[in-house]
């Protein structure tokens, strides 16, 4: 299956950039595999606070910001999306910050939203983990 554009959660980046992180050799396997089939990168914007904020190797973060800001494409949430994401987690219990993500993913034309999360909020674009979206590529 062709893919042009996805989106990456949190945690595929921190096993990027993680190498003694469980699923590390598969998101880079990813990363290297999207690369070579030139699919378009979609991250929000506040991945990059969140990323710095959790990892432990912030030298190694920032690095990893500068080679990618510019190959990547970085969106905003935008007001709308903010306010949707607010009222469905209210609504249906659910994590901002997921949704947020996903709303922003959809609004933004990606076809699959990439995640190693157990559960995740649908929002009407595919979302696998690292093996499904290997395996389909």
């Amino acid at each position: 299956m062709e893919f042009k554009v996805i989106f990456l959660d949190t945690n595929i980046i921190l096993d990027i950039i993680g190498a003694n992180r469980p699923k590390h050799n598969e998101a880079k396997e990813l990363w290297k595999t999207v690369v070579f089939k030139g699919i378009q990168i979609l991250l929000s914007e506040d991945i990059f606070t969140n990323i710095f904020y959790i990892s432990k190797e912030k030298r190694k973060v920032l690095e990893f910001f500068k080679v990618i800001q510019n190959r990547w494409r970085i969106i905003p949430f935008g007001k709308d999306v903010i306010k949707k994401a607010i009222d469905l987690s209210l609504e249906k219990d659910l994590d901002l910050e997921d949704v947020l993500q996903c709303l922003c993913a959809n609004e933004n034309g990606c076809e699959v939203f990439v995640t190693n999360d157990k559960k995740f909020y649908d929002c009407g674009i595919e979302i696998m983990n690292c093996t499904e979206f290997l395996n389909k590529i």
